[in-house]
């Protein structure tokens, strides 16, 4: 194999620019960035491997020296800014490369960087993130005890689109005491918030590093922080480690090998380290001999924990984490930056579940997600996709304020693989049947009659429960590679439906699904950023129907979204829905429900509280009737839904309609008219569907077809 070697670099200090003459197999190209000297780049294209040393991580490296040593870090950056930006868009199912890199990558990485090189802490740039979105914000990592600055390397890559990412490298023989560590950091942060004043700046604490992201948010309580804590080490003085450190600091020089692999077992889940880049959905032989195979590959690396956590170091580390939860924590008062914790269910190392409550009622603006199966290493660790969680939290922002529109990354090819593995229940037992008409009025099987070029407007029935929505928006991404931005009420954005446990729940799916809260200015966003909408007149009071009123609309005489569309020249496209009475009976209404003493009053309170999001104000009959409750369900054997998108009706020259209301309303009756119709059409058609039963479906999927290529009656 070809390669090549680094022969100098301009870099401070010159101790390290002689390191990275050392050899460090690695693929990708290599671009070192100076703080201090901007003119001395040096980027290197290689076709096979590139022989490196110390400063590489992750297996190429931006490489910026931080303020404490050369120069404040932002200075590099802007000067080289223009050289590194490359135009990014994200497309629906875009690869974000999760799992690609895995712990068996930070343990081979972390043998070459542990090399003693004489040089200070640092930021640097792993080159797998990749160049990012324009305006994305800048993001710092703050390891954890490891000090490397490895520890997001499952999410390199998909961070790195939408994030700037810097990550610090603290060296192993490092003695910076914690107090000028937070200094250090504050001076990169307040130098990036001068130049870029309107953006937020995030920070990602990895245990030690939650209690550096807090020291250093509460010293800067000015400057728009978004703080991630991953098991924060704020707690420490609760570890259910703390009777044994007496232990490890007594220990024998010959018996500290053994220390790491006892840690490695504490601190993190091996098996959920060894599955993150196995597919769970292929035949289970080949899961456990990939697992098998993982695991033995990974184990005999963890000697390598002895170098990057040697006996001094431990002991300085230890004596480090007392001193900087001790910090942080008498300054959480300060603390205003929106936070947002992330906390392991079997964290063998600190209490991080009673950690997140306690931060959760310390904190001003927290938010908490747990993870209730993994450990201490929670981002090591399959099953958790940092820029996932970000996003269905909505937590991302490039300004101020979070922008459901503006701010909106489209789900990733791992999403979309994960959400059809957690929500494949509808598709799997009630087969749905697309069916759409085109231009010339003729009904086809799928898609083939919606427009793909937005923007469009999808007008529709809302089914029980929205039973409807999970298939519609996954055919569309199936078939069209389109993502359908669904207007939900605003209340499912709204610490009303925060589940207790705060585990990440089908309402951050919905928000990482293009769902956003109903409201003129943000249809006006969609429109206008060519999108595929999908709007419910009906709202809350037609998926949350009683008895006897299934496939009945409650439409309000307002024709508004019409108007809406004929500005931007959209195209509608009605569309009917039925099914929900082959898949359960609704035993137990808001009718009955109220009836029940203790239920009446917990959803009257309910209520209440949900009436600032009342979107029908002023309103009255059933249209405005939105008391939102949980129906009782009786689940039956599951029969088939079925989906029938109308004739796109255009809007394109008739924006007489922007003043003529009449005009408008003709419209909007229209479209009400084709709702009703496709689904009359399709309750009669469905009788002459041979494989309506689950049973005559599974028969032939057995022996003929998947599970979406089951037929149904012809159009």
């Amino acid at each position: 194999m070809a390669s090549t070697t680094v022969k100098s670099f301009s870099l401070s200090p010159p101790s390290f620019a002689s390191n990275l003459e050392r050899r460090a197999h690695f693929r990708h190209s290599v671009r070192c960035l100076s703080s201090k000297d901007s003119s001395s780049t040096a980027a290197l294209s290689v076709d096979d491997s590139v022989k490196i040393g110390n400063g590489a991580v992750n297996g190429a490296v931006r490489e910026r020296v931080g303020v404490g040593s050369d120069g404040p870090v932002g200075e590099g950056k802007r000067r080289g800014e223009k050289k590194e930006r490359e135009e990014v868009k994200l497309e629906p199912l875009w690869d974000d490369g999760y799992g690609s890199e895995t712990v068996q990558d930070y343990l081979e990485y972390a043998g070459d960087v542990i090399k003693p090189d004489g040089g200070p802490v640092r930021w640097f740039t792993p080159i797998s993130c990749g160049p990012h979105l324009g305006g994305s914000p800048v993001l710092f990592f703050l390891p954890g005890m490891d000090g490397l600055g490895l520890g997001l390397i499952l999410h390199h890559k998909s961070l790195g689109k939408v994030f700037d990412v810097r990550c610090m490298h603290i060296p192993v023989q490092d003695r910076t005491p914690f107090e000028e560590l937070v200094v250090w950091v504050e001076r990169s942060l307040r130098d990036e918030n001068s130049s870029s004043p309107n953006k937020p700046i995030y920070l990602v604490g990895d245990s030690f590093g939650g209690c550096l992201a807090l020291a250093v948010a509460a010293r800067n309580p000015d400057i728009d922080l978004v703080v991630i804590l991953a098991n924060p080490a704020t707690s420490f003085a609760r570890s259910q480690l703390q009777p044994f450190l007496p232990l490890l600091e007594a220990l024998p020089n010959e018996l500290h090998n053994a220390v790491p692999y006892l840690l490695s077992f504490v601190m993190g889940d091996p098996l959920k380290m060894a599955t993150v880049n196995i597919d769970t959905a292929g035949p289970p032989a080949q899961y456990f001999e990939q697992l098998a195979n993982n695991l033995t590959a990974m184990l005999p690396r963890l000697s390598g924990l002895a170098d990057i956590i040697p006996k001094e170091a431990l002991h300085w580390k230890l004596k480090q984490l007392k001193t900087g939860a001790a910090y942080a924590n008498s300054r959480l008062h300060a603390v205003k930056a929106e936070v947002l914790v992330l906390a392991s269910g079997k964290d063998a190392m600190l209490p991080s579940k009673d950690e997140a409550w306690r931060l959760l009622k310390s904190l001003k603006n927290c938010n908490v997600r747990y993870f209730k199966d993994n450990g201490h290493t929670i981002l090591l660790e399959d099953g958790v996709n940092l820029l996932t969680i970000i996003k269905g939290t909505s937590t991302y922002r490039r300004s101020r304020n979070h922008d459901y529109v503006m701010d909106f990354v489209p789900p990733s090819k791992s999403e979309f693989k994960q959400a059809i593995e957690g929500n494949g229940f509808l598709r799997n037992f009630a087969s749905p049947v697309f069916l759409s008409t085109t231009e010339d009025g003729k009904i086809v099987r799928g898609l083939a009659g919606v427009p793909e070029e937005g923007p469009v407007l999808l007008v529709g029935y809302h089914m029980l429960m929205g039973l409807e929505l999970s298939p519609l928006v996954e055919q569309f991404l199936r078939e069209k590679k389109i993502l359908v931005r669904g207007i939900a009420h605003p209340s499912l954005f709204s610490d009303l439906v925060e589940s207790e446990s705060k585990e990440f729940s089908f309402h951050d799916t919905i928000r990482l699904y293009g769902a956003l809260p109903v409201s003129a200015s943000n249809l006006f966003k969609l429109f206008k950023t060519k999108s595929h909408v999908l709007l419910y007149p009906g709202g809350a009071r037609e998926a949350l129907h009683r008895k006897g009123e299934e496939y009945k609309l409650f439409w309000p005489d307002q024709p508004e979204f019409v108007r809406m569309a004929a500005r931007f020249e959209a195209t509608i496209v009605p569309f009917g829905v039925i099914g929900e009475d082959d898949l359960a009976e609704l035993v137990l209404d808001y009718d009955d429900l109220m009836k029940i003493p203790y239920l009446s009053d917990q959803m009257r309170s309910n209520n209440e509280k949900s009436q600032q999001f009342n979107v029908r104000a002023g309103m009255s009959g059933e249209v405005a009737n939105q008391e939102l409750y949980i129906p009782g369900l009786l689940p039956k054997i599951p029969g088939r839904l079925y989906y029938l998108f109308g004739k796109p009706i255009p809007t394109k020259g008739k924006k007489e309609m922007l003043k003529d209301r009449e005009k408008a309303r003709e419209i909007y009756l229209e479209i009400k008219s084709d709702v009703e119709t496709s689904m009359s059409y399709l309750l009669k058609k469905r009788e002459h569907d041979p494989y309506r039963s689950i049973v005559d479906r599974t028969v032939y999927r057995a022996f003929r077809a998947p599970v979406d290529q089951v037929p149904a009656f012809e159009p």
